[in-house]
């Protein structure tokens, strides 16, 4: 499995979001200047996590983005899939029924399925919350060390 561009930007905006939780609705040019993203691309990000139950938008003067949800709430792996899709290495082992001929006599089946359980379950044990704190955690052993 390989994350796209997609996948790794809408994940630096949801930290982003849970870096300044407590700050109101965030407006998408400050969130694209702080992490060095075009404000297009993340235009087109927006969709896709408007549709769950991740994102809140509130439009006009001070409009912007907001997490809907606490940042210890939402996982990497929930953030992946929106905007990647299964986490699967092969369809075969996708959630989705894949008819294979081959699955019953497969001698490595159990190889595919076993990387997207150990994928999922990383993934899904990261959340926004667990980001922000090891950044800020970062950010204080280099102040110290300063």
């Amino acid at each position: 499995m390989r994350v796209s561009t997609k996948g790794r930007y809408a994940l630096r905006m949801l930290v982003d979001l849970a870096e300044h939780h407590n700050d109101g609705y965030i407006a998408l040019k400050d969130i694209a200047n702080r992490q060095a993203v075009s404000k297009k691309y993340l235009e087109q990000i927006v969709p896709v996590l408007n549709k769950t139950n991740i994102l809140q938008t509130n439009r006009g003067f001070q409009g912007g983005y907001r997490l809907a949800v606490s940042p210890d709430e939402c996982t990497v792996g929930e953030i992946i899939r929106l905007t990647e899709g299964s986490l699967a290495p092969l369809a075969c082992v996708d959630d989705e029924a894949v008819n294979c001929e081959r699955a019953q006599d497969c001698s490595t089946l159990f190889v595919w399925q076993g990387l997207k359980d150990v994928v999922e379950n990383y993934l899904d044990s990261i959340t926004l919350q667990d980001i922000v704190e090891r950044h800020q955690e970062k950010a204080t052993d280099e102040y110290i060390h300063i």
